[in-house]
């Protein structure tokens, strides 16, 4: 007997929503949405550091200041970090669900045949491992700066060149960054699937727009510890 046959309740639309295989695919494919827009908006703001200190130190001074002052100092930054951690932790939840899902259900005689579907859901499990340690890091570097080497609080521009000239930080943004591309170029043609936007005419557009955006995005968020390595940013 169910928890809801024996109270006489049953779970609300939200809660069967969840629990089911389509209910966690829609939030990975909006969870994943959501990430990727703040990716795109991180990585033009990353890119400020080529226009010199004073630039990108004070578009990281603004960003403060974002809903003054209805909102107070720093409150739009805090929440915006509380949605996308909420969007993290969904993510990960529901990738995770899915994966034990499919684990459980998974016939020994389809193993051949799955080959191709089952590289991809590895790439993504092990790209969502390698990030979800990476963001923990890049907190730790550039948010709280506790194992940044300059740790100026305000100094995004020194901060910045601060950890990246050191070998260990570039190996370590440089894989987390080539595990985000894969990440997006996959992740983003299964959301697509997932929300019904993609049919026999789109389907080229979808793959040419998830191929270029993790190409663009790769290659826009590695241009900062090369640049720093290669001595254009010092």
């Amino acid at each position: 007997m169910t928890t809801a046959t024996r109270t006489g309740r049953h779970p609300s639309t939200l809660v069967t929503l969840w629990r089911s295989t389509v209910g966690k695919k829609a939030v990975m494919a909006v969870t994943g949405l959501v990430m990727l827009l703040y990716l795109v908006a991180h990585m033009l703001g990353n890119l400020k550091v080529f226009f010199g200190a004073d630039d990108i130190n004070g578009y990281a001074a603004w960003l403060r200041t974002i809903g003054q002052p209805i909102l107070g100092h720093e409150w739009f930054l805090w929440i915006a970090r509380v949605g996308l951690l909420a969007a993290v932790v969904l993510h990960g939840v529901s990738a995770y669900q899915l994966s034990r899902r499919d684990l459980a259900a998974r016939p020994s005689k389809y193993v051949h045949q799955r080959r191709r579907a089952s590289y991809a859901t590895r790439t993504m499990r092990w790209g969502g491992v390698i990030l979800a340690l990476f963001i923990v890091w890049h907190i730790l570097d550039l948010t709280t700066l506790t194992v940044n080497p300059v740790a100026e609080h305000g100094h995004v521009y020194q901060n910045v060149v601060g950890t990246f000239g050191r070998w260990y930080s570039d190996v370590i943004y440089i894989v987390a960054m080539l595990a985000l591309g894969l990440h997006i170029r996959h992740g983003f043609w299964s959301a697509a699937q997932t929300l019904g936007a993609n049919n026999a005419r789109r389907d080229k557009v979808l793959k040419l727009a998830a191929n270029g955006l993790a190409l663009v995005l790769t290659a826009g968020f590695l241009s900062v510890p090369v640049a720093v390595m290669f001595g254009v940013v010092k």
